[in-house]
């Protein structure tokens, strides 16, 4: 599939330059459609709950594919936020352990629960500052010391917008006992995620971005040894391991609670099941063009505009490009072969 062919998939880009991905990316035709039939059956009465579920099954298959995990290490969540705030409230926290955090380049969503457990758990939040709006991989390392739990950071910070280097800061925080948590909201789908080679030990994302589905809809990544110790703060049927015996587990008062094994045990229900469908199709089509072909891409749109903006005159965050990053010749005539001017939508 050339960029063409690609473009052709996504309607929202006829007669305008979008980009306004930080927010919400466009949803592609497949998508929508995936989504169509999906409500089409609730209208009819048609659809079975088991094919609903393996919508939801799927999904954690694609993305658990898209970052290097296993299956069981993957589980469904309704946004990053909800991701976030079950890794840290799983945590086993004590009175003066710490959090290591640089609130000024995280969504507010990765500080406000950090000041919530100080609230309930007596928690310290050792906030560090960013270095020219990067991510202070010295300074977060000297934050850290053996009471330190949890060290969280953007895979892309929310404001300016850089990429992290994330696998510096897992190694200190390792080297400490402490656990390492990535909001991935504005990287998955556009940029290549390895868990292992970023060595995190929790990944929150949605799929209204970079994914190209419906709000309502994510996944949590936990490492598997790590889920396995971890004893979930919210739990429900879908988190559990009921067996063929479900009745007489549920009945058994005094039975140790059966979590499902690793990160499936944060599974709530029921699921968003238009949300899987959407978010299927969309890990179809990520996958079918290859996120090898994609991250190049999307990072020589973004150098050709920093540098276009530069020669204009304009500030840029970071200033000039540190790489160029070249995008397919082809696809950059595909994506400028338009035959009307394009409107910005930003």
């Amino acid at each position: 599939m050339d960029l063409k062919q690609l473009r052709s998939l996504f309607p929202g880009v006829a007669g305008q330059v979008y980009l306004d991905v930080s927010l919400r990316g466009l949803i592609p035709a497949p998508v929508h459609a995936a989504a169509e039939r999906d409500l089409l059956e609730r209208v009819q009465g048609t659809g079975e709950k088991s094919a609903f579920q393996a919508s939801v099954e799927r999904s954690r298959s694609l993305l658990a594919g898209l970052i290097g995990a296993h299956a069981d290490e993957v589980a469904i969540t309704k946004n990053v936020s909800e991701g976030l705030n079950l890794f840290a409230s799983s945590v086993s926290w004590s009175e003066g352990d710490n959090v290591v955090v640089c609130p000024e380049l995280e969504h507010p969503n990765n500080v406000f629960l950090w000041y919530n457990l100080r609230r309930l758990r007596g928690i310290e939040v050792r906030a560090v500052e960013p270095e020219a709006g990067r991510l202070p991989v010295r300074a977060m390392a000297e934050a850290m010391n053996d009471r330190t739990r949890v060290v969280t950071l953007p895979s892309v910070s929310f404001s300016p917008g850089f990429i992290s280097d994330v696998r510096p800061v897992a190694d200190s925080a390792h080297a400490h006992g402490a656990l390492v948590l990535l909001d991935a909201a504005q990287s998955v789908g556009a940029l290549r995620t390895d868990v292992d080679e970023l060595g995190v030990d929790g990944l929150a994302v949605a799929t209204q971005k970079c994914l190209l589905a419906l709000y309502g809809y994510g996944f949590l990544y936990v490492r598997r040894g790590v889920a396995d110790a971890m004893i979930p703060a919210h739990v429900a049927r879908y988190g559990m391991d009921l067996g063929t015996d479900a009745g007489e587990t549920v009945r058994s008062r005094d039975a140790e609670l059966p979590y499902a094994p690793g990160a499936r045990r944060f599974d709530l229900g029921n699921f968003n099941y238009l949300g899987a469908r959407a978010a299927e199709a969309a890990l179809d089509l990520i996958r079918e063009v290859g996120i090898e072909r994609i991250e190049p891409h999307v990072r020589g749109l973004a150098a050709r505009l920093a540098s276009g903006f530069l020669e204009m005159g304009l500030p840029v965050a970071g200033g000039a490009p540190g790489c160029t990053w070249p995008t397919s010749s082809a696809w950059v005539r595909a994506a400028e072969d338009t035959t009307t001017a394009p409107t910005i939508r930003a």
